[in-house]
């Protein structure tokens, strides 16, 4: 007996015990949230690709424990910090999540379990675990990791170099009112 199984309207505990799996290649215009981190305009080839897996471990005398196994990888345009040029950066996530009876058991549980725990769900929008899991693994700071350009480290501000050689010690101005003030 095989079922379909929804990514916008997942059954997890039917997902997981059935041990299913779910792949796609959706376009990045998919992920608004993820499409408005870029900062530069998405070629209609930007794809995200992901799967999830699902996982029932039996637990002696309970219910057992339901698993969902996810991976996803795109690639978002952003400005390369360095350079200020457009840089591809590659993200991937690759998460496993315990799905518990619900947020009240999740948050009680938070704070002992080394796993990351959902509430489960009937109708659960895994495109939007997909979203949420990417934009955690955005760079703080993008860039390329060798710019195409060769980027200048110096400074070609005329002012700012005469204002560094004209400066003068703070210690010579001392000694000279030391010395005036003895004289005076």
């Amino acid at each position: 007996m095989s079922k379909d199984f929804s990514p916008d309207h997942l059954d997890v505990a039917a997902f997981a015990k059935a041990g299913a799996l779910l792949e796609g290649q959706d376009p990045l215009s998919m992920y608004e949230r993820l499409q408005q981190e870029a900062q530069a305009p998405v070629q209609d080839a930007a794809v995200v690709t992901w799967s999830a897996e699902g996982e029932h471990v039996a637990e002696m005398g309970g219910a057992g424990h339901i698993w969902l196994h996810l991976q996803a990888d795109c690639s978002v345009p952003m400005v390369c910090q360095r350079c200020l040029e457009v840089a591809e950066i590659a993200l991937h996530a690759e998460r496993s999540f315990r799905f518990v009876k619900d947020e009240a058991t999740a948050e009680v549980l938070d704070d002992e379990a080394e796993e990351d725990l959902l509430a489960i769900s009937k109708d659960f929008n895994l495109r939007e675990l997909i979203e949420d899991e990417l934009l955690m693994e955005l760079p703080l700071v993008p860039m390329h990791e060798v710019c195409p350009a060769v980027v200048p480290m110096a400074s070609s501000d005329e002012d700012f170099e005469q204002a560094v050689t004209e400066k003068t010690n703070p210690f010579a101005v001392l000694a000279g009112l030391r010395k005036n003030g003895g004289q005076d």
